[in-house]
């Protein structure tokens, strides 16, 4: 494949509808549960981070929205802190994670410049170097390194840059697994932020697709309910 078409491939597997997913995330010694709701779509996107675990942290609450280089969004803290997020809170840690808002969020595999730089293996996997820069999409990455696992169309590593080309946030792969679609997707996920010296653990291989949500579970207004799809225990 050329980049632009490995990067279409990337990008709408990452804008496959609606889903829902159960989430572990470990900082150092912490360890909560959230649940996600996502939404996603060529022209825009939406996701939802839910604390359900520990007890004393339940309820705590993202909302994120992307269309276009828009960018939008609130958190909520029980029992009744409801604030609004902009563009220029996008560098902020999403619920105290070595993760970004803007990580989150974004695609890069749907930047306006995609280009192919070699390959080199990771965890003995021929993976296929795609690299992508915004162009007019704008954003606070510069380029972003993927190590793409061309056959299971998964990143093994994602490198993230600084526009001076410092490198940011280092993602990496240690598990692959198949969702209930049948389809590889990236279970566990060690992130490094390079900058304050932070490492997350994700163990996010739960996850269910064409799930059905209401309109009102993306808005700020829903954050102040954890609720999930039938059959999700929440």
């Amino acid at each position: 494949m050329t980049a632009s078409q490995l990067a279409e491939a990337l990008s709408a597997k990452e804008q496959d509808g609606t889903a829902y997913i159960r989430l572990k995330m470990e900082n150092g010694k912490d360890t909560i549960q959230v649940q996600i709701k996502s939404r996603g779509g060529p022209k825009s996107s939406a996701i939802v981070y839910q604390v359900l675990w520990p007890k004393e942290r339940k309820g705590e609450g993202v909302l994120l929205h992307k269309s276009g280089h828009s960018f939008s969004g609130a958190t909520f803290t029980p029992p009744n802190t409801l604030r609004t997020l902009d563009s220029a809170q996008l560098r902020d840690p999403l619920l105290g994670s070595a993760l970004s808002l803007e990580d989150v969020v974004d695609s890069f595999f749907s930047w306006d410049q995609q280009t192919l730089d070699g390959t080199e293996t990771v965890n003995g996997v021929n993976c296929q170097i795609l690299e992508s820069k915004p162009g007019k999409s704008g954003g606070s990455y510069g380029v972003v390194r993927s190590w793409i696992d061309v056959r299971r169309l998964v990143p093994l590593r994602v490198e993230k840059y600084s526009s001076p080309g410092h490198l940011v946030r280092r993602i990496d792969t240690t598990r692959v697994a198949q969702d209930d679609k049948g389809h590889p997707i990236t279970a566990n996920l060690t992130v490094h932020d390079m900058r304050s010296g932070a490492e997350t653990q994700l163990d996010g291989s739960r996850i269910r697709h064409d799930v059905s949500f209401s309109d009102a579970e993306f808005t700020p207004e829903g954050l102040k309910t954890v609720t999930g799809p039938k059959g999700s225990g929440e």
